[in-house]
């Protein structure tokens, strides 16, 4: 989602570039069975994503590199956690000054990787981040993300209205739903290990102002939110609401209870709301469409590995009960189990979405891509399904 270019796993793709023609460089086929969902997999995607080309940082990585980190916690094996904390020392050398894109650095697993291996010089780089993450300005009380947001033409053939070419003459700066899976819980995770409670706190706050700004009363959130333009953009949008639940849950587990219970409560309703409507919205096969609320819109496997997870996580943590997610929990996994191509790859994943405030956009983004942000909830999700055994 970056206003540049972005790497897409095997070679770029820009918006504008012909989808069919990317994909015939990359071409897959084949199917495996629901007993495909083993630790082999597991171990499979996670040396896969260590191929995959990320930067330092971009939209997406947040979520591998917490599932890489998660195999390395699962099975002893330290080669993906020590894949993370490289990068992690790379940035370090070179963070300063810190730059905008920073803010999608994954902060959650560097911190993981920092206390697993003790690791002070990264543990110091993180600290300077979140103290750079608190000296943004506020929007809607929340840290803006984008000083000037990373608008696009929308894909597919809608036509755009003086409001949104105007908007993408001179894009105001913004927030966007992705950005709770980033600062409120890498704030929170560091606040934790550092022992510093303003971090905390600010994490906290942070995942409790996300809620309000962004999340509809059906329970679903909206994509993003423009300085100084009324209303919100983007909803319904699948991956969406799996980075704000995953974000969610995550500050959660890390900060279960303590000084801040009013925001912690706001945050369980928060997240039950948003299974409670994605439960709902599940497809008889198990799938989600690419926008949950447009039956039409087509396939994106992305979002059932990201609500695997959640709903796994929610129950653990009693922020629903568990049989209130028990059936989509079946049918999700039976679907992904159906997903992944002959090399393991999770298919029918769409590329990097940007924003548009042509609500259309979201409908038509391409999709068949092998890139962090699909493939980093596929491993989260194989992991949930080992240890809850259904496979």
């Amino acid at each position: 989602m970056s206003a540049g270019s972005v790497a897409w796993g095997i070679s770029r793709y820009e918006p504008g570039t012909d989808a069919e023609e990317w994909l015939r460089r990359s071409p897959r086929s084949g199917r495996p069975t629901t007993r495909s969902l083993d630790l082999s997999l597991a171990r499979r995607l996670a040396d896969h994503l260590t191929t995959l080309p990320f930067a330092t940082w971009n939209f997406g990585d947040s979520v591998a590199f917490e599932g890489l980190v998660e195999s390395s916690r699962r099975t002893g094996d330290e080669r993906w956690a020590s894949f993370v904390r490289g990068w992690g020392r790379a940035w370090a050398t070179r963070s300063r000054p810190f730059v905008r894109l920073d803010a999608t650095a994954p902060g959650a697993a560097l911190v993981d990787v920092a206390r697993r291996y003790d690791d002070h010089l990264l543990t110091g780089a993180l600290r300077d981040l979140a103290d750079y993450l608190l000296s943004r300005p506020f929007l809607n009380g929340i840290f803006e993300l984008w000083e000037s947001a990373p608008l696009i033409p929308p894909y597919g053939e809608a036509v755009t209205t003086e409001f949104d070419e105007a908007l993408l003459a001179h894009p105001p700066a913004c927030v966007c739903v992705d950005s709770l899976h980033f600062d409120p819980p890498f704030l929170v995770a560091l606040g934790c290990h550092v022992g510093e409670h303003a971090y905390v706190a600010a994490g906290v706050d942070q995942a409790a102002a996300f809620v309000r700004a962004l999340q509809r009363p059906d329970g679903l959130f909206d994509h993003f939110f423009l300085e100084g333009v009324e209303g919100t953009f983007g909803p319904g949008w699948g991956r969406g609401q799996g980075w704000a639940l995953l974000g969610l849950l995550d500050v959660l587990a890390r900060h279960p209870d303590g000084p801040h219970a009013p925001a912690l409560a706001a945050l369980r309703q928060g997240a039950a709301a948003g299974i409670g409507a994605m439960v709902a919205l599940q497809r008889e096969d198990g799938h989600w469409p690419v926008v949950v609320t447009e039956a039409g819109s087509g396939d994106e496997y992305s979002t059932t590995a990201f609500m695997i997870t959640a709903f796994a996580r929610a129950a653990e943590l009693g922020v629903v009960p568990a049989d209130t997610v028990a059936d989509a929990l079946h049918r999700a996994t039976g679907a992904l189990a159906e997903s992944f191509d002959a090399a393991g790859a999770l298919t029918s994943v769409s590329a990097a979405v940007y924003t548009s405030t042509v609500a259309s956009h979201y409908a038509n983004v391409p999709r068949g891509f092998v890139v962090p942000w699909g493939q980093g909830p596929a491993l989260l999700a194989v992991w949930e399904i080992l240890k809850s055994g259904e496979s």
